[in-house]
């Protein structure tokens, strides 16, 4: 979620997306809804959180400590923006491989990032686990498969980098590939530390986590202006309130400022479903998250009611997702994809849906203060790891609003 922000009557800095044209599988699961205010009970606070997905969740429960006043408003109904798309492939592994990545940052920078995303999905586990969260956390492994976009000579080249970095990647031929998973293909990469999940009810609980801190939950708001004023911080709204606070934080998923625009990043489309098989699936499959490494690409994993859930073909277009001609067309694709990796017949989905997501050229989310507005952040530009990335957002966030500096925060702070 975000709202549409102007600076001193300028054009709107956040561009809005249309989500939702379709039925996404999360939107029909139980414990989604949180409790929240029609109206604003204060009109001032330490924080607001603006955004109420899966970014501003995590940042609510690392920043509601009991003595901060946090806020959180959302133009939507909370917990019904664009972490409703999210197929909650929870990976540590960044859409950019490693060792494309060294190319673009350099071999230090890569392999900081990629051990941060690891660590985040660690952490993000344990955290659900000590929030005694319902959402389905489940840790699973990922079988990374050569496509057309990586062969096995670029697939062996980066799981030697990954295995310099400490981060757990065996390499396997064509021919152990089909002995352990039964797919041709040329070459894998079978890895530890990753995870799925409900993510709406990972991020009810979240909130509710925080709520249970003092967290205030306002809806529907949405923010027309931000200022300066004073050492703080003032929102106005679009029914003419004005809300004060000493830090905001817009968690604004795939919709993004507009004075945050940048080459390096891009709004695209992609598909997905929801699937029962109508044979019996691999063994193995319950245990995985299978992606690929081709273009347009697959990726795929089981949920606890035995769907397959599946999505890919992505588009280099912000608008293409809007076309039902294109929906029918993806998930015919997609549902073709699964049952010829597979080997297996599924039903017709039973959910598919279609939507935008933020991309950058490196793979890496923008994190960090906003240029020119002195203690306002955002978080955006998060590709296929949004959840991994969020949890990371969520704890630069807290260290530069704490007075502290997060170590990684110059692989994730916004272009100049």
């Amino acid at each position: 979620m975000t709202s549409e922000l102007r600076t001193n009557g300028s054009a709107d800095l956040v561009e809005k997306k249309k989500l939702h044209e379709n039925t996404s599988y999360w939107a029909k699961t139980p414990r989604i809804s949180v409790r929240h205010f029609g109206r604003l009970p204060s009109q001032t606070c330490d924080i607001l959180i603006v955004g109420s997905g899966i970014s501003g969740a995590l940042m609510a429960e690392h920043l509601c400590d009991g003595e901060r006043d946090v806020m959180m408003v959302d133009r939507r109904p909370p917990v019904r923006g664009s972490s409703l798309d999210s197929t909650a492939m929870i990976q540590h592994e960044i859409d950019v491989p490693l060792h494309v990545l060294k190319r673009k940052i350099g071999e230090e920078k890569a392999i900081r990032a990629w051990q941060r995303s690891r660590d985040a999905v660690r952490s993000l586990v344990d955290l659900a686990g000590r929030l005694d969260l319902d959402c389905s956390m489940e840790l699973k492994r990922t079988l990374y498969l050569a496509g057309d976009e990586l062969g096995p000579r670029a697939l062996r080249a980066e799981a030697r980098l990954r295995e310099v970095a400490g981060i757990d990647a065996r390499l396997l031929d064509c021919a152990a590939t089909g002995t352990e998973f039964g797919i041709d293909r040329a070459a894998s990469i079978v890895s530890q530390d990753s995870a799925s999940a409900n993510p709406a009810q990972l991020t009810a609980g979240l909130i509710r986590t925080a709520q249970g801190r003092g967290l205030k939950v306002v809806s529907p708001i949405e923010i027309i202006d931000v200022l300066p004023a004073g050492g703080r911080v003032a929102c106005s709204t679009a029914d003419g309130q004005l809300i004060i606070a000493r830090h905001v934080v817009f968690c604004s998923g795939y919709e993004f400022l507009r004075r945050l625009e940048s080459k390096k990043h891009s709004i695209i489309s992609t598909w997905a479903i929801a699937a029962k098989p109508r044979s019996a699936v691999p063994s193995w499959l319950p245990g995985f998250l299978v992606w690929e490494a081709s273009d347009p690409y697959l990726y795929l994993r089981m949920a606890g009611d035995g769907s397959i859930i599946a999505g890919g073909e992505d588009e280099a277009s912000p608008q293409a997702f809007d076309d039902p001609a294109r929906l029918k067309a993806k998930i015919d694709r997609i549902v073709s994809k699964v049952e010829a990796l597979l080997g297996v017949a599924l039903y017709p989905p039973h959910s598919r849906w279609a939507a935008p997501f933020g991309n950058t050229t490196t793979g890496l989310p923008f994190i960090g203060p906003v240029p020119g507005l002195q203690s306002v952040y955002a978080v955006m530009g998060f590709g296929g790891n949004g959840i991994t990335f969020s949890k990371i957002a969520a704890e630069v966030v807290k260290a530069a609003i704490s007075g502290k500096k997060d170590r990684d925060a110059h692989l994730f702070s916004f272009p100049a």
